[in-house]
C-alpha cells in the first residue's frame, strides 16, 4: 500500500495538482498468479498501477465536492457579454440554455412518441439539465425526460435534488455510468453534451454510439472546448499570448488554480492527471468524420488564458486599463482567426446523423475552416 500510495503522489505532484483540496485515490489490478520467492539478491517487481483506474477515481474526488463546476471570473462576463453575445444571437440564441433548450425542442417536435428521450454526457451536477428542463417546460412542454449520464455519484445526488427544488424532477434522471463504456439501451430524440467532451478518452466510442442511439431525425447538441490537448496553445497562438503576457502587470500573472506566479506564462498541460482536455483536439475532427453539421458557431483562442479561472480573477471589470487590455486581445484573436493563421478552441454546434446539407455559421467559420491539424 505505502508503495501504491507513493506513485499515485507522485503522478498528482508532477501535474502540478498536488494541492490540499485535492485527494487523490489509488487501484491496481492484482497479479493473476503467485509468482515464486524472489531471490534475495533481486528486488521484489513493483505492482502493477492501473493509470486509468488512478485518473478515474482523481476526476471523482475532485469534483465530489464542487457545486459550481461552471464558475468563472467576473472579467469572463465581461468579454463574453461584449464580445460571445452578439455572435450568439446572430445564431439564433441568447446563452447557453437557451442554445440547448432551442434545439433539444426543435428534435422533440419530430418525434411521435408520448415521452421523449434526451441524453446528456457527462451531467455533473445537472444544473444545465434542470434549467433546460425549466426552458422547455416553461414553453408548455413537459413530454420529454432528460437521462444525466455521470460517473460521480455525488454530483448525481446533487442534481436530483436541485431538479426537485426547481419543480422539474420528473424530468431528470440520472444514470451513474462512465461515458468512455457507455453503451446504449435505448434510442433518444436528441443528446446534449455540454462542456463535458474534452473529457472523453474514448471519443470514437462515444461518437459511434451517439450515432446509433439517436432516432432518424435527432440532433447531437453541443458546447465545448476543441483546442488543443491538456488545453495548451498551440505554436502559432502561444507567440500571442506571450506577446500580451509581457505586457501585464506583475500581480495579474498570479495562478489561482495551481497557486503559483508564472514570469513567464507556462504553456501547462492540464491532462497529465486527470481527464482535463484530454483529447480536446480530436473533438472537431472526429465530429466532423461522424455526423453532419446543421449549425456551428466556433470563437476564442488567445483570449482564453486571460479570462479563465487561473488568470482571469486578476482582472477587474470596472478597471479601466483591464477592460482595454481584454479589449485589444479580443481584437486581435479575431482577426488572427479570421485570416486562419490561429484555429479557434471553442465551439456550439448542432448535428445529426444524415447527409451534409447547409451549414449556419458565421461567415466563412465553418468547421473545415476551424479545424487545426497537428504537425
Amino acid at each position: 500500500m505505502p508503495l501504491i500510495k507513493s506513485v499515485a503522489k507522485r503522478l498528482v505532484d508532477a501535474a502540478g495538482l498536488g494541492l490540499p483540496a485535492r485527494r487523490l485515490y489509488h487501484a491496481w489490478r492484482p497479479p493473476e498468479f503467485s509468482p515464486p520467492a524472489p531471490k534475495p539478491d533481486v528486488a521484489p517487481a513493483p505492482p502493477v498501477v492501473d493509470a486509468y483506474a488512478l485518473r478515474i477515481e482523481a476526476e471523482r474526488a475532485h469534483f465530489r465536492d464542487t457545486v459550481d463546476v461552471h464558475a468563472l471570473p467576473d472579467i469572463f462576463h465581461y468579454w463574453s457579454n461584449r464580445y460571445l453575445a452578439p455572435k450568439a444571437r446572430a445564431m439564433g440564441f441568447h446563452h447557453p440554455d437557451d442554445f440547448f433548450a432551442r434545439n433539444l425542442g426543435a428534435s422533440l417536435d419530430h418525434s411521435r412518441r408520448p415521452v421523449k428521450r434526451v441524453l446528456s454526457i457527462g451531467a455533473g451536477n445537472c444544473d444545465t439539465e434542470v434549467r433546460v428542463a425549466q426552458l422547455l417546460a416553461a414553453g408548455g412542454r413537459r413530454d420529454f425526460t432528460i437521462e444525466c449520464l455521470e460517473l460521480n455519484p455525488y454530483m448525481l445526488e446533487r442534481g436530483r435534488q436541485l431538479a426537485d427544488e426547481a419543480g422539474v424532477g420528473d424530468l431528470i434522471e440520472g444514470t451513474e455510468a462512465d461515458f468512455n463504456q457507455w453503451v446504449p439501451k435505448t434510442t433518444y430524440e436528441a443528446v446534449m453534451a455540454n462542456q463535458s467532451l474534452h473529457h472523453v478518452m474514448a471519443l470514437e466510442h462515444v461518437f459511434a454510439a451517439v450515432h446509433a442511439a439517436l432516432e432518424p431525425q435527432g440532433r447531437f447538441v453541443v458546447s465545448d472546448m476543441i483546442g488543443r490537448n491538456g488545453h495548451l496553445r498551440w505554436p502559432e497562438a502561444l507567440a500571442i499570448v506571450q506577446e500580451f503576457w509581457r505586457e501585464l502587470p506583475e500581480g495579474h500573472k498570479y495562478n489561482h488554480q495551481l497557486l503559483r506566479h508564472e514570469d513567464p506564462y507556462d504553456n501547462w498541460d492540464c491532462s497529465v492527471s486527470g481527464f482535463e482536455g484530454i483529447r480536446a483536439q480530436d473533438i472537431l475532427p472526429l465530429l466532423e468524420q461522424t455526423f453532419a453539421f446543421d449549425a456551428f458557431l466556433a470563437f476564442a483562442n488567445v483570449i482564453d488564458p486571460f479570462i479563465d479561472r487561473s488568470f482571469g480573477h486578476n482582472f477587474q471589470s470596472g478597471r479601466d486599463e483591464d477592460r482595454a487590455l481584454i479589449d485589444r486581445i479580443e481584437a486581435r484573436d479575431e482577426t488572427e482567426i479570421r485570416a486562419g493563421r490561429i484555429k479557434p478552441t471553442h465551439m456550439f454546434a448542432v448535428m445529426h446523423t444524415g447527409t451534409e446539407g447547409t451549414i449556419r455559421c458565421l461567415d466563412h467559420l465553418t468547421p473545415r475552416f476551424c479545424l487545426r491539424i497537428p504537425d
